[in-house]
């Protein structure tokens, strides 16, 4: 097995560093540091709490962030390092903004014990519609292909 790469581990310490600077903030105890080998492009944290957003969490914002910085939505080249292992929403970022990896120290059940308990979204997402704990129906499935049929439709669309 080979050294563990030293420029990742810096980018692991930092979002480490980050998701304690956080919590001393008053946000959640998460960090992450988007980056291209050596330079960091974007670090985020979580700001759930701060900035009254379920959605802010670490590697959703230094996504953002890092879209911002690099004027584009695709994110392919550059790696996250995350504090903790990502949840669904977030693992779910990463894979929509196309990075080449994610690294991440603390996994979710160490995220569990402290009382971020993720495993209910695990089991939602593989869960048949009916099963959902939170009712999740369709309403007016055909007029719903309309804006797919817009979409394609539409000769100067931006895949992504």
């Amino acid at each position: 097995m080979s050294a563990p790469d030293p420029t990742a581990i810096r980018h692991m310490r930092r979002a480490i560093a980050l998701a304690c600077d956080s919590v001393a903030a008053g946000g959640g105890p998460f960090g992450a540091v988007i980056a291209r080998g050596e330079e960091v492009v974007a670090e985020g944290s979580n700001l759930v709490t701060p900035d009254l957003d379920p959605t802010a969490h670490a590697e959703v914002t230094a996504i953002r962030r890092a879209c911002r910085t690099l004027g584009r939505f695709d994110l392919r080249g550059l790696v996250l390092y995350s504090s903790c292992e990502p949840c669904p929403m977030c693992l779910a970022a990463i894979h929509w903004a196309r990075l080449d990896g994610a690294y991440f120290a603390g996994t979710r059940w160490d995220a569990a014990a402290a009382g971020f308990d993720d495993e209910l979204l695990y089991r939602e997402v593989a869960a048949p519609l009916e099963a959902r704990t939170v009712p999740t129906r369709p309403l007016l499935p055909e007029d719903g292909k309309r804006p797919f049929a817009a979409w394609l439709a539409k000769p100067d669309r931006v895949p992504y």
